[in-house]
């Protein structure tokens, strides 16, 4: 499967954005999908996951409560709605599919290319 990261940018603290990530190939209902993000110098870091059908959702502490993960299989596409957003959320963001549902990275068997998401302060 390959996946194509889209609507990252630069926005003010406070502000949202909405990332989606297209699957193309096998279906992204195959996969459990998870969004991860990066900064340079670190490890990359979970953000959010969900299950193939949609029912279940994992948050990493974070970012609960401001961010939602949802999926439409109709389309092969993954959201990421991420609101009051905060300096600390800049990063480039992945999105990511396993066979399987989790938060560990080594869990996801494809990734996209990644979007930049800056938030000034």
């Amino acid at each position: 499967v390959q996946l194509q990261a889209s609507g990252g940018g630069l926005v003010q603290t406070g502000g949202s954005l909405r990332l989606s990530c297209a699957a193309s190939g096998r279906t992204s209902r195959s996969y459990a999908m998870g969004w991860f993000r990066q900064v340079p110098g670190k490890e990359r870091e979970f953000v959010a996951a969900i299950t193939r059908s949609g029912d279940h959702t994992y948050y990493a502490d974070s970012v609960r409560g401001r961010f939602t993960i949802s999926r439409d299989n109709a389309k092969n596409t993954v959201y990421l709605q991420m609101n009051i957003l905060k300096p600390e959320d800049s990063a480039v963001y992945y999105c990511a599919a396993a066979s399987r549902f989790g938060s560990s990275s080594r869990v996801y068997d494809y990734w996209g290319q990644g979007t930049q998401v800056t938030v000034s302060s």
